[in-house]
C-alpha cells in the first residue's frame, strides 16, 4: 500500500510544481529565447543580454514595490512621473551648481513625499488608488514641467553617467541590474518571510478582517506608498545616469511596462498573492521579447500591441485559472459556487 501511496504523492508534487506560475514562466522564457535566437543571429551574445537587461532595469526596479501595493489590493499609477519629477529636480539642483550627492538625497526624499501623498489620500481618505495615482501621475508631470522646463541637462560627472551605463568589472552585468537584485532579495525576504508580508497578503484578501485582526492596515499602506515613491525616485536617477540626460520626461510611458511586469509575474490583480521571484522573471520575460522584436526590425507600433496583449493575457489567464481552481474544490466537497465570486475574480475560501 505504501508503495502505491508513495508514487500517487511524487505526481501530486510534479503536479503542484508544473502548476505553479513560475514554472509556466520559466517555460515561456526559454521558448523567447529560442524565439529571439531564431529571429536574429545576434541574439545569443553576451553584449547583447547585457543591453537587453539595461534597458529594462527602471521598469524592473519600480515593479518591486509595485508588486507589494497590488498584493495589498492596490496600485500606483503615478510612479513614471515620478520618476520624471526626480530626473527634472536633479537635473536643476546640477545646473543651479549643487553638488550632486545632496541632488541626489533631496530627490529621494521629494520621491518619499509624494509616496506619503498618495498614501494618505488612498488609506486616510479612504478613496480609489485608481484614481488618486492617475492625479498625481498627472500633477508630478506637470512640476516637472515647471521645474525644468522643455529644455534638458546633460552635462553630469562621469562618475555618475558610468554608473547608469557602466558594468561591474570583469563582467557585463550592468550597475542597475546589481540594484534590482539587492532591492528584490530584501523584498522578497521581507513579503515572503516576515511578519510585514503575512500582513500585506492579509490585507489584499479582507482588509476588513485584517483590520479586526490587529493589523495596522493604515499605517502599512501609507508605508508601501512611500516605499513606491522613493524607489520610482531612485529609478529616476538611475535612468538619468544611464541616459546622461534630465529631461521633465523622463520616464514616460514606463507606467504599462511596470504594471505588465507584475500582472505577468502572478500577482493577482485583485489582491492577495503573488511572489517577487515570479515578478523577477517576467522582467526578464518581457526585456527578451522586447530586444526579440527590436532585433527583428519590429516597429514600435507592433511592439506596443504586444506588449498590451500581453497585459491582457496577465491578467485573464491567472483569473480564469483561479475561477476554475475554486470550481475544482467546490465540485470535489459538493458545494455550490457563490453567486459573486466570478464577478470579483475571487476564489472561494
Amino acid at each position: 500500500m505504501s508503495m502505491t501511496a508513495a508514487p500517487a504523492g511524487d505526481q501530486r508534487r510534479w503536479m503542484s510544481l508544473l502548476a505553479r506560475w513560475e514554472t509556466l514562466l520559466v517555460l515561456a522564457l526559454i521558448g523567447l529565447i529560442v524565439l529571439g535566437t531564431t529571429l536574429s543571429p545576434f541574439f545569443l551574445t553576451a553584449g547583447n543580454f547585457s543591453n537587453l537587461i539595461a534597458a529594462l532595469m527602471e521598469v524592473a526596479i519600480m515593479a518591486m514595490p509595485m508588486t507589494l501595493i497590488i498584493v495589498l489590493g492596490e496600485i500606483d499609477l503615478s510612479v513614471e512621473s515620478m520618476a520624471g519629477l526626480s530626473s527634472a529636480i536633479l537635473g536643476f539642483l546640477w545646473a543651479a551648481g549643487v553638488p550632486l550627492w545632496i541632488g541626489i538625497a533631496v530627490v529621494l526624499v521629494v520621491g518619499a513625499m509624494g509616496g506619503l501623498l498618495n498614501g494618505l489620500i488612498v488609506a486616510r481618505g479612504g478613496l480609489p488608488s485608481l484614481v488618486v495615482t492617475l492625479g498625481t501621475l498627472a500633477l508630478f508631470r506637470g512640476m516637472a514641467l515647471i521645474v525644468l522646463g522643455p529644455r534638458g541637462v546633460s552635462d553630469f560627472p562621469d562618475w555618475f553617467t558610468a554608473f547608469g551605463f557602466g558594468h561591474v568589472p570583469g563582467t557585463l552585468i550592468p550597475w542597475p541590474f546589481m540594484v534590482f537584485l539587492a532591492l528584490a532579495l530584501v523584498l522578497g525576504i521581507v513579503l515572503h518571510r516576515t511578519w510585514i508580508g503575512r500582513q500585506v497578503f492579509a490585507i489584499g484578501k479582507n482588509p476588513s478582517t485584517a483590520r479586526f485582526s490587529g493589523v495596522r492596515v493604515t499605517r502599512i499602506r501609507v508605508s508601501l506608498f512611500v516605499l513606491s515613491g522613493m524607489v520610482a525616485s531612485l529609478a529616476g536617477i538611475i535612468l538619468t545616469s544611464r541616459l546622461s540626460s534630465a529631461r521633465a520626461d523622463a520616464g514616460s510611458g514606463m507606467t504599462l511596462t511596470v504594471a505588465t511586469v507584475v500582472l505577468l509575474g502572478g500577482v493577482n490583480i485583485f489582491g492577495g498573492s503573488g511572489t517577487i521571484p515570479g515578478v523577477a522573471l517576467a522582467v526578464l520575460c518581457v526585456a527578451v521579447m522586447q530586444n526579440a522584436l527590436r532585433l527583428a526590425s519590429v516597429t514600435v507600433e507592433v511592439q506596443s500591441i504586444a506588449l498590451g496583449l500581453l497585459l491582457i493575457l496577465s491578467v485573464v489567464i491567472p483569473t480564469f485559472a483561479h475561477q476554475a481552481k475554486s470550481a475544482l474544490d467546490r465540485a470535489r466537497r459538493g458545494r455550490p459556487p457563490p453567486a459573486d465570486s466570478i464577478a470579483r475574480g475571487e476564489a472561494a475560501p
